[in-house]
């Protein structure tokens, strides 16, 4: 459960995303990722680094308002900054000491998500699962 539920919430997220069009689904997501590089500056047991960290999330986040793969690479950094965290620093919840191994998990798939461009999973699973139309399967006249 340490790893798939998080991979779960990944695809959930994603999932969630998708009920967000475009363009104001990037942007939004930029936004989240943002918050998310400052998730540990209340007590990531990092001192200073902490504030760097933020820092490069966050400019790497801005550029993500108008691009997806910077987006994805904030997610990644974040990633890598779970795992710091999860071997030298405190879990991103206190009372959860595996949360930050669980966001490294997480994160990834998000970052995946964004570096194909955001798709809308919805309308991925709908396209797949909608039965074609009589008509554009008839033969030619």
């Amino acid at each position: 459960m340490t790893y798939l539920s998080p991979i779960l919430v990944g695809v959930l997220y994603a999932l969630a995303m998708s009920l967000i069009r475009e363009p104001h689904r990037r942007r939004f997501n930029a936004i989240m990722v943002a918050g998310a590089g400052a998730a540990y500056l209340t007590g990531g047991g990092l001192g200073g680094w902490e504030f760097l960290a933020t820092a490069v999330i966050t400019y790497v986040a801005y550029r993500g308002l108008e691009s997806w793969t910077f987006i994805g690479i904030a997610w990644l950094l974040h990633t890598a900054w779970d795992l710091l965290h999860h071997f030298k620093g405190n879990p991103i919840m206190p009372f959860y000491h595996e949360s930050s191994l669980a966001c490294a998990v997480c994160d990834p798939v998000i970052a995946l998500w964004c570096l194909r461009g955001g798709p809308s999973l919805i309308s991925l699973v709908r396209g797949r699962t909608a039965r074609p139309r009589a008509a554009e399967h008839a033969p030619p006249s």
